[in-house]
């Protein structure tokens, strides 16, 4: 990088940098900095006089003279420091103060503090500064933002593609956020504390699989070299999580990074979180009961309490939860009966309700169109909705008390699903046919349908697996809802992005700078005014000219008898 590349204030810093070097101060030194004690600990005990070492970044500074008032921000906050030449600098050299800290310091840079707690005349508790060591020159300035008298922020660092690309500047700027991610891990702490206490087990399964199974998403590919084979990166661990069930294992769970190669939006990342626990010996009514209670424990661990707010929403996470069957939730909300209906009819149905069908669906499909479009979004509070048709669960045993339907149970929380549980199909012979079923459907054009068959996991079940329910949360929504945040971008630290655009450099001449600098104010110039502006020979505007139209930078035309340019 040239220091054409940079802009005044990063020259600055890198001749700053310099300066320290040529000084014997090394910028970024190796050596540790014994760190005893952080901003939020001084804070809650507070001892006048206490010797304390602290570091942090410089993210404000207030000079006065021989004296500063300066705050550092470390992991736990901020806090005011108190800097005076002479008791940094005890000897008749001031360099330390007078060059060092008020000179090549810069906003941003990280510091460490020896001193000593005191409070102000206002009693604002501040660290008293007796010795202070460069720990990291920034090169680059971070956002500033400022609060006005009225308490308008300006300069804040707010545009989310920013946001997101560059989370390490967030994450300084916008205290806010970081709260965010420490919710994050402690709704993992939380769920883990809970399964284990449970007495389950956490496991690991792969994430290149042979076999894209488990459910029906488009995989990324890849290829193993040394086995000559394609891989597939795991769009869901059900298949070796029940391979578990098989071998033994009570109950077994596993927070996993699943990736599918489909789209991007406000509520769906192609990497994602995803936990999934198995339980041998229990139906999904007990799941019912065991889910309610996790997420009212979750919910509490997090936020102190079972109530949360998203958006316009108050929810309260306490157990129970409604619970209500697809068949009775679409009654509600179209009239519609799909008990016993052919695929002609729930085609008809779906038609007529205005939702978009077409030949490819199936009767699982199209019930699953009439949930998602008439009822789904009506569901804000925690609620399980149950008994799923055969058609739409081909992993799900089959309802004990009607063929027709499965198992199965989705909890909705403010029109969107959060869990999807079963009681697990272990049934060898039924579970083929299904998968056979499957294909049929994925060749018929359902791209939701799977369209692949795991004879390994087919032959783990004829070895017998017990009864056994299953529960898998997207945890990636669940922080969502638990921290009021509408984007799933906002809950992960590095979600993924476009590109970033590059802004074309432009590199012109002396000649083409002088004319590209009047017409950029102008936008539009008569082509003689702008040549008289620019002052060049006759040979310099022409090369000139000629070079910004070539690079379809300006444009030269004629409107009635006149020549103009426009900027493009």
């Amino acid at each position: 990088m040239s220091f054409n590349d940079l802009s005044e204030q990063e020259i600055q810093r890198r001749e700053a940098l310099t300066k320290l070097r040529d000084m014997g101060i090394e910028p970024y030194p190796a050596k540790l900095f014994p760190v005893d004690t952080l901003s939020s600990e001084i804070k809650q005990n507070f001892v006048e006089g206490k010797k304390v070492v602290i570091a942090g970044r410089l993210m404000a500074r207030r000079i006065q003279g021989k004296a500063s008032f300066a705050e550092l921000q470390d992991s736990a906050g901020r806090i005011q420091i108190y800097v005076n030449r002479d008791e940094i600098c005890l000897s008749d050299d001031k360099t330390m103060y007078n060059d060092v800290y008020k000179k090549l310091l810069d906003l941003g840079d990280f510091i460490g503090i020896e001193g000593e707690l005191f409070k102000t005349k206002v009693g604002e508790i501040s660290v008293r500064v007796k010795e202070f060591t460069v720990l990291s020159k920034s090169l680059k300035p971070l956002p500033q933002p400022k609060t006005d008298e009225d308490g308008n922020v300006h300069d804040a660092f707010t545009d989310p593609e920013l946001r997101y690309r560059q989370r390490y500047v967030d994450l300084v700027v916008n205290p806010k956020v970081k709260e965010v991610f420490v919710k994050r891990t402690k709704l993992f702490k939380a769920m883990r504390q809970f399964f284990d206490e449970a007495g389950y087990f956490e496991v690991e399964t792969p994430i290149l699989q042979p076999i894209a199974g488990g459910a029906a998403a488009k995989p990324f590919m890849t290829h193993h070299n040394a086995l000559d084979i394609p891989l597939y990166m795991r769009i869901a661990n059900e298949l070796y999580l029940k391979r578990l069930i098989v071998g033994g294992f009570d109950g077994v769970y596993e927070f996993s990074k699943n990736f599918r190669n489909e789209g991007m939006d406000r509520t769906h990342n192609p990497e994602f979180t995803a936990m999934e626990i198995y339980v041998s010996y229990k139906d999904y009514n007990w799941m019912m009961d065991f889910t309610e209670k996790l997420l009212e424990h979750c919910a509490v661990s997090v936020n102190g309490s079972s109530d949360a707010t998203f958006g316009e929403h108050k929810i309260n996470f306490k157990a129970p939860y409604k619970r209500v069957t697809m068949r009775q939730s679409i009654i509600d909300f179209t009239g519609f009966d799909i008990d016993g209906k052919s695929e002609t009819e729930l085609f008809d149905a779906a038609k007529g309700m205005g939702i978009d069908v077409n030949d490819t669906m199936g009767k699982g499909k199209l019930i699953d169109e009439m949930f998602g479009e008439k009822c789904e979004g009506n569901y804000i509070q925690p609620t399980f909705i149950t008994d799923y048709p055969k058609e739409m669960s081909p992993l799900c045993k089959v309802h004990r008390e009607n063929p027709e339907l499965t198992e199965r149970f989705e909890l909705m929380i403010c029109g969107k699903e959060v869990a999807n549980a079963y009681s697990e199909l272990n049934d060898p012979i039924d579970q083929r046919e299904r998968f056979e079923e499957q294909l049929k459907l994925a060749a018929k054009g359902d791209d939701e349908a799977s369209e692949f068959i795991d004879h390994d996991f087919l032959r783990a079940l004829e070895y017998g697996m017990p009864p056994t329910s299953g529960l898998g949360i997207g945890m990636d929504r669940l922080i969502m809802y638990l921290t009021d945040n509408q984007s799933i971008q906002e809950v992960l630290l590095f979600p993924q992005m476009k590109p970033e655009k590059k802004e074309k450099k432009l590199e012109l001449n002396d000649n083409e700078k002088v004319i590209f600098d009047i017409i950029s104010k102008e936008s539009t110039m008569a082509l003689g005014d702008l040549k008289t502006q620019a002052g060049l020979s006759g040979k310099g505007w022409d090369k000139g000219i000629k070079g910004l139209t070539k690079q379809n930078l300006v444009k030269v035309s004629k409107i009635d008898d006149n020549l103009v340019v426009d900027l493009v």
